[in-house]
């Protein structure tokens, strides 16, 4: 089988940042890696799944909310996917969309969105402050960072 393009970055030299992944057509996910690979200071479940309703509410809530597509975790542990349309968004408009909800996300004072049985299987385990931390440490990693940075 063809290996696929993320299983060919090194992942042991990958730094905490945004970068792009693939382009699919007009669709070009983006890799949010927080954490180092290959160690043991993974997100916690409930830190992944705080983050993942706070930022994916935020982006489909934002006046770009129309170029969004997903948004959602690494099976890894160490980040995120953000899916957009590439007709909608520029890559450094989307470099400032995620640096956007991102500083939101860490500012973030209100409820829990999706945080009942109804709108979530596993509410349970979603905190506004492990969203709030994390959003604020990946803000502070790609506070600067431009459309240039975005190569693995």
């Amino acid at each position: 089988m063809e290996r696929i393009a993320s299983f060919q970055v090194d992942h042991t030299k990958l730094k905490p940042g945004m970068y792009l992944s693939r382009r699919d057509g007009d669709v070009s996910t983006f890799d949010l890696r927080f954490k180092v690979p290959n160690t043991r200071d993974l997100l916690t479940n409930a830190e992944m799944h705080s983050v993942e309703h706070i930022i994916a509410t935020l982006l489909r809530n934002s006046p770009q909310k129309d170029a969004v597509i997903y948004f959602g975790p690494m099976g890894c542990q160490t980040g995120f996917y953000v899916l957009l349309d590439s007709r909608q968004l520029t890559d450094q408009q989307a470099v400032e969309l995620v640096q956007t909800v991102f500083a939101q996300g860490a500012a973030y004072d209100g409820e829990m969105p999706g945080k009942s049985a109804a709108e979530c299987g596993n509410y349970g385990n979603l905190e506004v402050s492990l969203a709030n931390a994390q959003c604020a440490y990946f803000s502070g990693v790609i506070a600067g960072w431009t459309a240039d940075k975005l190569a693995y």
